[in-house]
């Protein structure tokens, strides 16, 4: 042994080995991906089974152009990866891409091009687009800045909540929507700041999970219609056009112009979290922003065009997305960037769930096909660090994969029940042949989801994507015009209904019906077995004017008017007592599906009625449901929970035989839609006692919900 321990340096990792275009630097670690700070330095790690040679190029904030270019050299690179590890970088100032070499030859798949700087898919922060609406540039180098993120925030012993899924009732928003509007009365509207300002307001609704909208850096200025009637130029604003997966957006951060957008993003969650409310996101894996062969290259595309997309035999772009490209997800490489993108979110942001857009096409293989065990799928199942996370499919996609029902789940993810919102649709506005339908899901679809439960039913009736709920009482047909495809976008089959006026009206009868049906659907949504979903401003009566694909929209349509809470107070306050009620009666939020045994109980979990008690009529031309929900453990009068529900489609009230109670027990008025203001819907503990004990009288086209127990409130 030559020489001592204390000859030794301190770090063997923490001092180059050559100089690189004139910076210091030695052969990085593989991993993990992306820039991540070493002592002394920054470890810079890129994938590129194709590429011939890779570059580093080095920007600072505030300069157009690179300072440095480094060249990975041959040694740093191993198997498909190079890295390098660049040391005595001020890594507040620093900004980098990528240029990567090799073959421009699309029918092979390959579509490299050196003359691009390309964004790292792992940067953690993208600058450059920190102002909202604010277009880069047509000659800059480079025009989404990879940069490091801030590792500094207190968490104050933050950690996710961990709600049962059963409990939880969502609300799915959009953050620069939700306080952009003048009347928002925030510091800083359309913003991460506003809507912890709107936290008071999510906590008195009584929702406890928050669903954003895409928050992932994407790039609003890309659409280039124009509003045909005001010349008006349109936007991206859903933002399901993914530039940087593992970056919150810049321009949703008051903060953002100061690169603090991260610090606020987890400045919201932690607020959210004390809230007693969660966060979901929604999660766009299925597509990026760099479109088919005719649109931008900007990372993906640059680095390895065949691995990370689903190509034709002629090297073409597979669209089951509908916007131009699909992600081949199935991939182990791209496999293995969804994964460490979810674990991301999770631990960097301790984010509680995530909905995935158009997930069926997670499922597909290389060439498009459905796979019947998806290894991504069953990754993002089983991963233990995505262990408490909550997992929801869009469970199609826009290749025609319908997976309602089938979604590959290994026991782990709901999804959004596009059954359950057609069939509520449709009942309400009286189709024939919709009772059973009906009946079935509002025990939670237990035909689609017997096996995993009423929580894998993620219901709703209304969403982004469609017309809000006072549309849906308000049009028969979509106007989409203002978005500039002569309304051939969005969806034909809305199963709406105007109930005798197009679009706004001043007719009392008009009027007073659009208002029952609105009640009638929260109601009938918040009483299913399952997970409920809110679209914020269905609470309040928010219109989109009958354009019901606002995806374009950066206006009012799209926007949260908040004068709407005090002219909608009672529809308001209809809402925030549905929830209480929900929240108030196990009955209603099983965590399994009921199945009409009584075990041992004063009732079934479940029974069917009609206008005679224990007789229902599922007949083609019956529009009456009703139903007694029953729970026979903690909640109610001595440990008993009790509900009935009925609901009446028809045009005439009916007088319903109510089923016999134990000895003692009363049935109480917890909501009527067709009862008069101020008695639609009463606060939990405090329902009127029914007059007749044994008949009940539900008027047309309303919904009845009756509580039981013995002595008080049910």
């Amino acid at each position: 042994m030559t020489g001592t321990l204390d000859q030794l340096p301190d770090r063997l990792d923490d001092g180059a080995t050559q100089f690189v275009s004139g910076y210091p630097a030695r052969p990085g670690r593989l991993l993990p991906f992306g820039a991540t700070r070493v002592p002394g330095g920054v470890n810079f790690s890129v994938y590129s089974n194709n590429a011939t040679a890779m570059a580093l190029v080095l920007f600072e904030r505030g300069r157009r152009d690179p300072v440095a270019e480094l060249p990975f050299p041959p040694d740093f690179r191993v198997g498909g990866v190079f890295a390098m590890t660049v040391f005595g970088l001020d890594t507040d100032r620093l900004r980098y891409g990528y240029r990567a070499d090799g073959e421009f030859h699309p029918e092979a798949g390959d579509r490299f091009d050196r003359t691009r700087v390309l964004t790292d898919p792992y940067a953690t922060v993208l600058a450059g687009h920190e102002e909202w609406g604010t277009r880069t540039a047509a000659d800059d180098p480079y025009p989404y800045r990879a940069a490091l993120a801030p590792d500094d925030f207190d968490w104050e012993g933050d950690t996710p909540l961990r709600l049962a899924r059963e409990d939880l009732v969502i609300y799915e928003t959009h953050v620069r929507g939700f306080t952009r509007h003048p009347s928002s009365g925030v510091a800083a509207p359309g913003t991460y700041a506003g809507l912890v300002e709107k936290i008071p307001y999510l906590r008195e609704l009584g929702v406890n999970c928050v669903e954003l909208m895409p928050v992932f850096e994407f790039d609003e200025t890309d659409n280039m219609r124009t509003d045909p009637r005001t010349g008006r130029q349109l936007v991206n604003y859903w933002g399901y056009n993914t530039v940087g997966f593992f970056a919150p957006k810049a321009s949703y951060a008051v903060t953002g112009r100061h690169g603090m957008q991260v610090d606020e993003f987890k400045n919201m969650v932690k607020r959210l979290h004390r809230a007693g409310i969660e966060v979901m996101l929604d999660v766009v894996f299925n597509h990026t922003a760099e479109g088919n062969e005719l649109g931008p290259t900007i990372s993906f595309r640059g680095l390895d065009n065949r691995t990370y997309y689903m190509l034709t035999p002629e090297g073409y772009y597979y669209n089951f997305s509908g916007t131009g490209n699909t992600l081949n997800c199935n991939h182990p490489v791209v496999r293995g960037f969804i994964v460490d993108c979810l674990r991301h979110w999770a631990a960097e942001y301790h984010i509680d769930g995530f909905r995935f857009d158009l997930a069926a096409i997670l499922g597909r293989d290389q060439h498009g096909a459905p796979l019947a065990n998806p290894p991504l799928l069953e990754a993002l199942a089983h991963d233990p660090v995505l262990r408490d996370c909550k997992l929801v499919a869009e469970a199609w996609d826009a290749g025609g994969l319908y997976q309602v029902g089938s979604f590959p789940d290994y026991c782990r993810w709901s999804e959004w029940n596009g059954r359950y919102r057609d069939t509520v649709r449709r009942f309400v506005k009286g189709d024939p042949g919709m009772a059973g339908d009906l009946a079935t899901r509002l025990l939670g679809s237990p035909d689609l989801y017997g096996r995993r439960g009423p929580a894998a039913s993620i219901n709703f009736v209304t969403a982004h994507d469609g017309f809000t709920l006072r549309d849906l009482v308000s049009y028969n047909d979509k106007h989409n015009e203002a978005n500039g495809e002569d309304n051939r976008d969005g969806d034909n089959g809305n199963h709406s209904w105007n109930h005798g006026v197009e679009g706004p009206t001043a007719d009392p009868d008009v009027l007073r019906l659009r208002a029952r049906q609105t009640r009638n659907v929260l109601l009938l949504l918040l009483t299913s077995q399952g997970v409920p979903m809110l679209l914020s401003g269905d609470e309040v009566g928010r219109t989109q004017s009958g354009n019901n694909n606002t995806y374009c929209q950066d206006t009012e349509d799209n926007w949260f008017d908040w004068s709407l809470v005090d002219t909608e107070a009672d529809l308001l306050e209809f809402t925030r007592l549905a929830v209480a009620l929900r929240a108030a009666h196990p009955a209603l939020r099983r965590a399994r599906h009921a199945d009409g045994r009584a075990d041992g109980g004063f009732f079934p979990d479940v029974s069917w009625h009609g206008t005679r008690a224990w007789t229902p009529d599922w007949s083609e031309h019956s529009r009456l449901v009703a139903a007694l929900l029953y729970d026979r453990g903690d909640g109610g009068a001595d440990g008993h929970d009790c509900v009935y529900l009925a609901a009446n489609a028809y045009w005439e009230p009916l007088e319903l035989e109510l089923p016999s109670l134990p000895e003692g027990w009363t049935w109480r008025v917890a909501a009527d839609t067709f009862a008069d203001a101020g008695h639609r819907i009463h606060e939990v503990g405090r329902e009127p006692e029914l007059g007749d004990q044994e008949w009940a009288r539900i008027g047309p086209q309303s919904v009845l919900v009756l509580v039981a127990g013995s002595g008080g409130a049910g």
